[in-house]
């Protein structure tokens, strides 16, 4: 009975840290790669996505903002994957007000909304084409998210070998969490 209880606490715990968060987890949304998109924005016109990444630049106009993101895939929590290779751009278009002054650049952010064709822009001497998403929700993560986690790099709670074989602390070695920081 007492292995059962544990498991279902566990079980319990486990989700809890799993779960997107609430603003943007209730927009059904395809999963479809950012680089399928990208080669052909038009064959997902209409669609809605759930995506992230970490802020470049934050314009505002008299009836929209922009927000211009370098993406990154998501994990399970809606988190954008920042130890993996940025695939590209998007820029998510918002009627509501979106203060340059909150949405700084390197900040991270999840989006929900409707892929809407691309947008030229000028990086450099080149223009591209960038997919845009007109946003149903927009979840700006805490700027000390993953460290309120993470304090060092090594594993947070107490000394575990965990599924490794060898234990965290070693030198040279500070855990699965290294990437997060």
């Amino acid at each position: 009975m007492r292995k059962i209880l544990s498991l279902i606490c566990y079980l319990f715990l486990l989700s809890a840290c799993t779960s997107l968060p609430d603003v943007i987890k209730n927009i059904p949304v395809i999963d479809v790669p950012y680089g399928v998109v990208a080669k052909d924005v038009s064959t997902y016109k209409n669609k809605q996505v759930r995506w992230g990444g970490v802020i470049i630049q934050t314009e505002t106009e008299k009836e929209l903002s922009f927000v211009q993101i370098l993406f990154y895939p998501l994990d399970s929590s809606g988190y954008p994957l920042l130890n993996q290779e940025p695939e590209g751009r998007f820029i998510i278009a918002s009627t509501d007000f979106l203060d340059p002054a909150i949405y700084t650049k390197d900040r991270v952010i999840t989006v929900a909304g409707m892929l809407n064709g691309g947008v030229e822009r000028s990086i450099g001497n080149k223009k591209i084409s960038i997919p845009l998403l007109l946003t149903k929700a927009i979840y700006l993560w805490p700027k000390d998210y993953r460290k309120s986690y993470i304090s060092d790099g090594r594993y947070p709670y107490f000394y575990y070998p965990g599924f490794y074989g060898y234990p965290f602390f070693y030198p040279g070695y500070y855990g699965p969490y290294r990437y997060w920081r």
